[in-house]
């Protein structure tokens, strides 16, 4: 008698979950070299632009000039490129680090899409079939951590929100150079296809970035696409205002300039940080102050009301600092600082100046400016803005405004002014 038993299949072990190194683990149908592309080359725009701004950013802090103005002492040949920082147009500052700050905002939703289509590559195995996979491999993984590293720095110091190591301007001096390193070596692999890509598309079968089994479709890459340029546009709604004054300002609600103004009147625009916040007392600025001038005839003290006898000039400059705001040219009226060097014995071409605050600690209390923004006759010690003398907050009794220069280097609350060759 044969054997009535029914047969049955034999039992097969479940599949694994997939793991990120497989690609069934990655099953977004958006994924696609078309996607990533069109990503890669607004990217490299935008990167570009943040580099050359932020390399002129760096310039504008005239490093070479003193050892007060260089944070990054060990930069060696990274400093090739620096150049004596002009004084015109007044607004040049206020307009490359404008661009800089809003230009890297705008562009985090484009990274962050860029690298969520990258993403099944950098887990994918064996880590190099090749010695240009290997180098390909290396410069992606120095790219994202670069790139991670530069935008999350950036933004922190945008928010004053200093929770990273060591000081802000080694650290993203250093890893521009690093992240665009990587971001040059990746371009000069990637760019050629990623253009014939755009130009005559791909086949589906040669797009390693897609997925062999995709999920159902919920947005198209056109879709997605619109949705990281929406990401982008709400950014720049909401953070480019706190360049502007007025009703524009108060636009810009993700960054800390943003907003309402923080008082009303000749010095009820922008600042930086307070009288209290540095611990300049009204002791220290009341009527016993005084401005020390050094150079060859001497030293000179100056108080207040003598200041305010000598000829008074005035200047309409803005103020435009490191994390991206600025204001609109404010009136500025005090003495020229190429009349304080004749006074110092430098009757004609006076040279640079250092100028020290009583602010006690901070990587900008002394400042050095180079002899071309000594000589401009809109360089001023600032007694008083917009028709009112300065407030505390804004430096009384006495700052220096400069066209052109980064806020920093508008020094507050003045005590000494050296004029002579630095070092």
């Amino acid at each position: 008698m044969g054997d009535r038993r029914q047969r049955t299949a034999p039992h097969l072990p479940r599949a694994p979950f997939p793991l990120p190194t497989g690609p069934a683990f990655w099953r977004s149908p958006v994924r696609g070299v078309r996607f990533t592309a069109v990503l890669g080359v607004v990217l490299l725009a935008g990167i570009t632009l943040l580099f050359v701004t932020g390399l002129l950013s760096y310039a504008a802090y005239n490093p070479d000039l003193a050892a007060v103005n260089d944070k990054t002492p060990a930069k060696g040949l990274l400093g090739f490129y620096l150049f004596d920082w002009p004084t015109g147009p007044h607004w040049l500052y206020r307009l490359t680090q404008g661009l800089h700050v809003t230009v890297g905002i705008v562009l985090v939703p484009v990274l962050l899409a860029k690298l969520w289509s990258v993403v099944p590559k950098l887990f994918a195995l064996p880590p190099a079939r090749s010695a240009g996979h290997a180098l390909e491999r290396c410069s992606v993984l120095l790219l994202v951590g670069g790139a991670l590293f530069q935008f999350v720095t950036g933004l922190l110091n945008i928010q004053l929100e200093y929770l990273f190591p060591g000081s802000f301007y080694p650290l993203h001096f250093y890893g521009a150079w690093v992240f665009f390193a990587a971001f040059l070596t990746h371009t000069f692999l990637k760019l050629p296809r990623a253009l014939r890509v755009l130009r005559r598309g791909l086949p589906a079968a040669q797009d390693e970035l897609a997925s062999p089994a995709p999920a159902a479709e919920t947005v198209s890459r056109r879709g997605a696409l619109a949705v990281v340029g929406a990401g982008s546009l709400l950014l720049l709604v909401t953070s480019a205002g706190r360049s502007f004054d007025g009703g524009v300002r108060q636009t810009a609600l993700l960054t800390p300039r943003g907003g309402a103004e923080p008082g009303t009147g000749p010095n009820g625009f922008q600042i930086n940080k307070t009288a209290a916040h540095v611990g300049v007392t009204p002791a220290e600025t009341g009527a016993d102050w005084r401005l020390t001038v050094v150079g060859p005839a001497g030293e000179t003290q100056l108080s207040r009301a003598q200041l305010l006898s000598m000829g008074q000039h005035s200047a309409a400059l803005p103020i435009a600092c490191v994390e991206g705001w600025s204001t609109s040219d404010q009136w500025w009226r005090g003495v020229r600082l190429r009349d304080l060097a004749a006074l110092a014995g430098f009757p004609e071409d006076p040279p640079g100046v250092l100028v020290e605050s009583l602010q006690r600690s901070g990587p900008f209390r002394s400042v050095a400016l180079r002899d071309n923004q000594v000589r401009d006759p809109r360089s001023l010690l600032a007694l008083a803005v917009n028709g009112e003398d300065l407030s505390p907050d804004h430096g009384f009794p006495a700052r220096v405004i400069v066209p052109a220069a980064p806020g920093v280097m508008n020094t507050k609350w003045v005590s000494r002014l050296t004029f002579g060759e630095l070092r």
